[in-house]
């Protein structure tokens, strides 16, 4: 896997060639900036689980670092112990190792870097440049102005470094309540940027830390913390999306103002989110949905999360396909998911197995086939890929079809079964209908055919044509299998943040029983990919058990989106 991923990565150099942020990595190269390194991170805050929309940033950093012989960082921003949690931790490391196959495995945080924040924040106090603010939050907000307005200073705004230095440090000591005092720095309240109207760069917290523990009650903020932990590590390029570039200013600011990594600052770049059509990717919204029960979990095969799209069976050089194909840039836009469905069934045609699957079976008896006999019919495996070889499948006097595939008064060029009509069962015979039996509610139990010896598949030219093709299983050596299949999330692209919940497809799962496979599911495990001919691709799912398969549905043969 690894080596397409590189592949897909590396070489792909007509789409790089346009690609904005790689032509600022190649003019820095050229001019020797970073001493001509390239080294990216990818910095998840462990708040929720990650989404396909981070896997385009995730791709994005890992890409670029190994297209240029560079690094590549996971790092946790974890500024903010009331919403992080371990099992988040767990999950985006699980996701990193998944989609970057050449990452070390050595997981990074901003807690390991409290101390320099720490020192970082008093050399900025020595400095006069942040001050302590005892205003409550809704004054500082008040104080802050609006997009039109010019804010105005805090009555704070002058204290003196000595005071400041004093009472920050009785901060980080614990002598104050959550939210009695902040650390802000000190820029400019008429700022046109609302971001430098004197942000708040630390705050008091005293909670439990993940991985620092009870050492500190105070926790700086995201967007102080952000390029002290770039520069610290010494990354070059800083790629994050576009919500982000009105705190670049700030980001530069305090890089500008630290002495340590004022000479040569991380820069920060901005590119555009993903966001898919028919999919909800707020991640507060998909946290709503699994609390309340509209999904099963975080890793549900309908999220748009990294676990829940592994678990429905993408790949991870699927996923770097379409990420190629929408490209990288600063305009914001919905990509339709008929190019996500596109680009896994691109890379899963010449690397699934084929096999037959009857999801909704109905009895076929030929009638004209002796009873008790089996034999065994050469199937290829995979007809884009002549190196998969071929498979044996069972034959017999009973056999299961989709239910579908049989009609009793059809409808004009209607090429299946009904009565009278011939049509042949694929890698096998031709068979013609001669009855069916009904229950007593009408519906058809049992079809009554006959089969034509000479019409056997791969034994050569037979005169007689049909225009129908059938796949089947052999009833009595089968498998009995759950099949889930799954549409997409939202109903339709007319939702918000305040009605989608409305707006979700009541039919993006649906769960098939008793559904039928030929017995060579059995030579596979959890995790394997299948094309079930006439339906689409699928994957063994977890939830299997020695006795009992079921699979997800990855994606249908031909896109349904409209």
């Amino acid at each position: 896997m690894s080596e397409n991923i590189n592949e897909n990565a590396n070489n792909n150099e007509t789409r790089e060639s346009v690609n904005f942020i790689q032509k600022i990595i190649n003019d820095d190269i050229a001019n020797r900036k970073y001493n001509a390194r390239v080294h990216t991170r990818f910095p998840p805050e462990p708040n929720g689980f990650l989404h396909i929309g981070h896997a385009k940033s995730i791709c994005l950093n890992y890409g670029l670092a190994m297209k240029n012989n560079g690094k590549f960082n996971l790092r946790f921003d974890d500024t903010n112990p009331v919403k992080e949690d371990e099992s988040f931790v767990k999950s985006i490391i699980e996701d990193i190792q998944w989609l970057c196959p050449q990452w070390d495995g050595h997981a990074l945080y901003a807690s390991d870097y409290f101390d320099k924040m720490y020192e970082c924040a008093v050399e900025l106090i020595k400095k006069g440049l942040a001050y302590i603010d005892d205003l409550t939050a809704d004054q500082i907000r008040e104080y802050r102005g609006t997009l039109t307005e010019p804010g105005k200073e805090s009555p704070n705004r002058n204290r003196s470094i000595e005071e400041n230095l004093d009472l920050f440090t009785r901060m980080k000591n614990g002598e104050f309540e959550n939210g009695k005092l902040v650390l802000r720095a000190k820029i400019d309240m008429a700022s046109p940027n609302i971001n430098m109207r004197d942000p708040v760069i630390y705050r008091i917290m005293h909670e439990y830390h993940h991985n620092s523990k009870d050492k500190w009650c105070i926790y700086p903020m995201y967007d102080f913390a952000h390029p002290i932990e770039d520069a610290y590590e010494g990354i070059t390029h800083s790629i994050c999306t576009l919500e982000f570039e009105d705190h670049r200013p700030f980001y530069d600011w305090v890089l500008a103002n630290l002495d340590e990594f004022k000479d040569e600052p991380t820069q920060q770049i901005e590119f555009a989110k993903l966001y898919l059509s028919k999919t909800m990717m707020g991640k507060r919204y998909l946290k709503q949905m699994v609390e309340e029960g509209y999904v099963d979990g975080w890793d549900d095969p309908r999220m748009p999360t990294i676990s829940g799209i592994r678990r429905r069976g993408y790949t991870v050089e699927s996923l770097y396909r379409f990420l190629d194909e929408i490209g990288v840039s600063k305009a914001q836009s919905v990509v339709d998911i008929a190019m996500l469905e596109n680009a896994i069934r691109e890379d899963l045609k010449e690397k699934a197995p084929r096999t037959m699957a009857v999801l909704d079976p109905i009895k076929v008896i030929i009638t004209n086939y002796p009873e008790g006999q089996v034999e065994y019919l050469d199937a290829e495996n995979n007809s884009e890929n002549e190196a998969m070889g071929t498979r044996k499948i069972s034959f017999s006097r009973e056999i299961y079809i989709e239910r579908d595939d049989f009609m009793e008064e059809p409808p004009k060029k209607y090429f299946r079964l009904f009565p009278g009509n011939e049509v042949r069962l694929r890698h096998a015979y031709f068979i013609k209908c001669n009855d069916y039996k009904k229950d007593e509610n009408g519906n058809v139990t049992e079809i009554y055919c006959t089969y034509d010896p000479a019409t056997k598949s791969g034994t050569g030219f037979t005169e007689r044509k049909v225009k129908g093709t059938l796949h089947w299983v052999d009833a009595n050596n089968c498998i009995d299998s759950t099949i889930r299949l799954y549409d997409y999330m939202m109903e339709t692209e007319d939702y918000d943040k305040t009605n989608f919940l409305e707006k979700l497809n009541p039919n993006s799962k649906i769960v098939l029983e008793n559904c039928k496979l030929e017995q060579n599911i059995k030579e596979f495990k959890v995790g394997d990919r299948f094309q079930f001919l006439r339906h689409g691709y699928f994957i063994i799912d977890r939830d299997s058990t020695d006795d009992h398969y079921v699979f997800n549905q990855i994606v249908s043969l031909k896109s349904s989106y409209k």
